[in-house]
């Protein structure tokens, strides 16, 4: 790529129909406001995941700056992109930590998934992009990102919302408000305004209510016999105990300049067979951003998915290699250049140095690190019920007929073992478990039946496509009165 972009006009503000396109920029200050925009837009999503997670935001933060760096590199400035933490691991870490797993696990299997991206990306690239449409139709793809958020509802009702359950209420509704009632930018960063509004209310009770009483995981740890142990396990669980919403003491300890805490990743095959399904989201995330930049600019892309697939494997391999969270591209980058016509890539570059910049500030991570579990618990509720529905978006988008039983019957059942963590034990040490054995359930059993269906699509079994409508008429075919 060459490094450079050309001065669009007169480097102030486009005329109206113009754009800025991704090999072109602004005066630096315009510029600079604009990557700050970006920084914004990102900034919610990208340390609220790895909090999620489990894992150091400062770090996340850090690394995203980085990998944003690589994608540009990668997809030689082609592509405006923001690469941000990914919502599709959250789930994962969820539940490789249910059994038993520490950070290193969890960032050991995301690596894997990210050296696993990076290779079908490779594969895109030479074999061309139709490929991933007839591997990973819509009624797949759709039914993965589904069930990757829906089967994080437990994470809500049993560990963040029994800690605070009124500010978990009123944090959700706050953010609810403002998706709806506010407009533009401040719209896009709803979730960040709710947390900063929960976290304002956890303060304001402490001062004026006092503590609240719950359980904090891994907080408070007791055995049968009522004695304190170490680590939390069968016999050995988290209790109820009186405690401040708001815990500033790590904040006030933390240095203002350091370098995160980095550790090196740990692999272990059920935490790497629980990471792999949201390699799908992340190639229909990726694919979607990059159709619509293409959208947006008149450019055709589709030369470069394959290298932007490939750049997001290279991001998220890099930054679990080092203890910080995947990475993904963001749709809320989307909806800045979509508000201001601005595709310059010299923007992105000025929000991943800037990204970089805040991760060094280990005060700022502490900060994060202290959000209540009250309020996490309101915003997870929106967040990962969002996540849900844009499997829905994408079987609405693409026009999904869920009156074939080849889209309607591998789907249902896909859901309903991921939602409900259904487990099947191969062997004694090989379980497959809700994401797992979900994806697998819609991928195998989609291929399947459409290999073995007739040829003339009859004997549609439960419900036969274009005869009925759930709560309407029934409908006939053509010639069949």
């Amino acid at each position: 790529m060459r490094i450079g972009w050309k001065l669009h006009g007169d480097g102030r503000t486009p005329p109206p129909g113009e754009i800025v396109r991704p090999d072109e920029r602004l005066s630096w200050p315009r510029t600079a406001g604009i990557g700050a925009q970006h920084v914004v837009a990102m900034f919610g999503a990208t340390f609220v995941f790895p909090v999620l997670m489990g894992l150091d935001p400062n770090l996340a933060i850090m690394m995203s700056g980085f990998a944003t760096i690589l994608f540009l590199l990668i997809v030689r400035g082609k592509v405006p992109s923001y690469l941000g933490s990914s919502a599709s691991f959250v789930g994962v870490a969820a539940a490789i930590r249910a059994g038993g797993g520490d950070s290193a696990t969890v960032t050991g299997a995301i690596l894997v998934t990210g050296a696993v991206l990076l290779l079908a990306g490779v594969v895109v690239h030479l074999l061309g992009g139709e490929l991933i449409h007839r591997i990973f139709p819509p009624a797949v793809t759709g039914a993965v990102v589904m069930l990757i958020g829906f089967n994080l509802a437990p994470v809500v009702a049993d560990t963040y919302w029994p800690q605070d359950q009124w500010v978990a209420l009123a944090t959700l509704c706050f953010a609810v408000l403002c998706t709806v009632l506010l407009r533009g930018f401040w719209s896009r960063i709803a979730i960040l305004l709710a947390l900063v509004f929960g976290f304002v209310l956890s303060w304001l009770l402490d001062v004026l209510a006092g503590p609240v009483t719950s359980v904090l995981p891994g907080r408070n740890l007791l055995d049968a016999a009522g004695r304190p142990c170490a680590s939390e396990g069968p016999y050995c669980i988290a209790t109820a105990f009186a405690h401040d919403r708001v815990d500033f003491g790590a904040v006030s300890s933390a240095d203002w300049f350091g370098f995160p805490q980095l550790h090196g990743p740990d692999f272990k095959t059920s935490a790497i067979l629980l990471a792999l399904p949201p390699v799908i989201a992340l190639i229909a995330e990726n694919t979607g951003h990059v159709k619509a930049v293409s959208a947006m600019t008149g450019d055709d892309l589709d030369p470069v998915l394959g290298r932007a697939l490939a750049a997001d494997g290279v991001g998220t391999t890099l930054a679990s290699a080092v203890g910080g969270a995947p990475t993904t591209t963001y749709a809320e980058n989307i909806g800045v250049m979509a508000a201001t016509r601005i595709y310059s890539t010299a923007a992105y570059y000025v929000a991943a140095l800037v990204a970089i910049l805040f991760g060094l500030c280990p005060k700022f991570g502490a900060l994060i690190a202290a959000t209540p579990g009250g309020v996490l618990g309101g915003i997870t509720v929106v967040l990962y019920g969002m996540i849900g529905l844009l499997g829905a978006k994408i079987w609405v988008e693409n026009r999904v007929d869920f009156g074939d039983p080849v889209n309607l019957v591998p789907v249902a059942a896909a859901l309903i073992l991921a939602i409900g963590n259904v487990t099947l034990d191969i062997t004694d040490d090989f379980p497959l478990q809700g994401i797992a054995l979900g994806t697998i359930a819609v991928l195998v059993g989609y291929h399947a039946l459409n290999a073995v269906r007739r040829p003339d699509g009859a004997g549609g079994g439960m419900i036969a496509p274009d005869e009925t409508e759930i709560g309407g008429p029934v409908r006939r075919r053509p010639g069949t009165e």
